[in-house]
């Protein structure tokens, strides 16, 4: 059963919405239409013609990247570069081009806790906390028979998501009345004749980038033509998000040890590594994803004994010496690739819980183009 990209796209942005990409990004729809109607889905972290070869292959109508096709604004669109041949393919082929990018490795589930995940990391907070979700409590009265009904729209469209759980509601009963006046029609009752009905008092709790999402799902599930339902902001705190992750290790482990671990659970047979003693123990671990040179300075304040990323420089190097905090170099492409195939998984369940048989491809054969020989 097809969907349209459109509502795809939606369900990247609850995964990863675009307020928190940063503002010199590139990201979003970049080729393509939002109505076309999808059946397959192909993932890579980047795009190059064999991502395009096996995406058609599979007869998908989107795909879905995490590096910019689009970076720079185009001076020209010519046929004899590789890039203007690839969007020449893709406009032929009606591809469909999205590209969720530092989104994703801010967002909590992102490319970050994919990788702190990945290499044996706990009690996982964000490295840099700046972007916190303002949370809104929402009350609905909903008569008895159709509680259930509002109940499934409402978590369906991101409404009761604590830490782990989600649909997470309460509920009370109590009589509604109300009187239905000239013009009205009403789901229950008679213009003009006072009516008392059994009602559920249903609370949950949304962010306020889900709002306008979950009440239009309400909206649509409820049987009432007038909603009574209330909207309460919140002092909790969410969780925040923020570039990069740091965590703690079950157990200390001497850096030789970790760097092994690190290998094995990466997938890659060799990282570079900035320190004086392999012997030494880290338990403390900092990580980001892809270019996180910039981070070494905050990773050290935060307590870090190693800070894990990739594409470092001579002069990273020679500032985590002077902090006293190691350094392993994974690569670029090996600290992020792993969160393509987790955000792969939660696009299924989500087409799974909307009942849709979308197909999500992951790209095998990326890899990184720097190796050491």
């Amino acid at each position: 059963m097809a969907l349209a990209c459109g509502r795809i796209i939606e369900w990247i942005e609850n995964i990863a919405p675009t307020r928190l990409a940063e503002h010199w990004d590139q990201i979003g729809l970049q080729i393509g239409y939002g109505g076309t109607e999808v059946r397959n889905v192909y993932l890579a972290l980047d795009l190059d013609e064999q991502v395009i070869d096996e995406a058609l292959a599979k007869d998908c109508q989107m795909i879905i990247l995490h590096h910019p096709l689009i970076f720079k604004p185009l001076a020209n669109l010519r046929w004899d570069n590789q890039q203007g041949r690839m969007i020449k393919r893709i406009v032929e082929n009606d591809l469909q081009i999205y590209v969720a990018h530092t989104n994703l490795d801010i967002a909590q589930g992102g490319v970050n806790d994919v990788l702190a995940t990945k290499v044996g990391l706990e009690k996982i907070e964000p490295l840099y906390e700046d972007k916190k979700d303002e949370l809104v409590k929402i009350v609905v009265f909903v008569p008895l028979e159709d509680e259930e009904k509002v109940r499934q729209a409402m978590g369906d469209a991101g409404a009761g998501h604590i830490g782990q759980y989600s649909h997470c509601t309460f509920r009370t009963e109590g009589t509604g009345t109300f009187l239905p006046l000239d013009g009205a029609n009403p789901h229950i009752g008679k213009v003009g004749s006072p009516e008392e009905v059994q009602e559920a008092r249903l609370e949950t709790i949304v962010s306020q980038r889900k709002l306008k999402r979950v009440l239009k799902a309400l909206f649509k599930a409820h049987p009432y033509e007038e909603v009574a339902y209330d909207l309460y902001p919140l002092l909790n705190e969410s969780k925040a998000n923020g570039l990069g992750r740091i965590g703690y290790l079950a157990e200390p482990l001497s850096v030789q040890d970790f760097a092994e671990q690190v290998k094995k659970n990466l997938n890659i047979t060799s990282l570079r590594w900035v320190g004086k003693d392999k012997n030494r123990k880290i338990q403390k671990v900092a990580v980001c994803g892809g270019s996180g040179g910039s981070t070494i300075g905050h990773a050290r304040y935060k307590g870090a004994d190693l800070l894990i990323t990739g594409d470092l420089k001579y002069h990273d190097g020679q500032e985590a010496l002077s902090l006293g905090m190691d350094l392993f170099d994974a690569g670029h492409f090996a600290t992020e690739n792993p969160a393509m195939a987790q955000l792969a998984e939660e696009l299924r369940e989500k087409a799974k819980t909307e009942k849709r048989k979308i197909q999500f491809f992951v790209h095998q054969k990326n890899q990184d183009p720097m190796c050491l020989l």
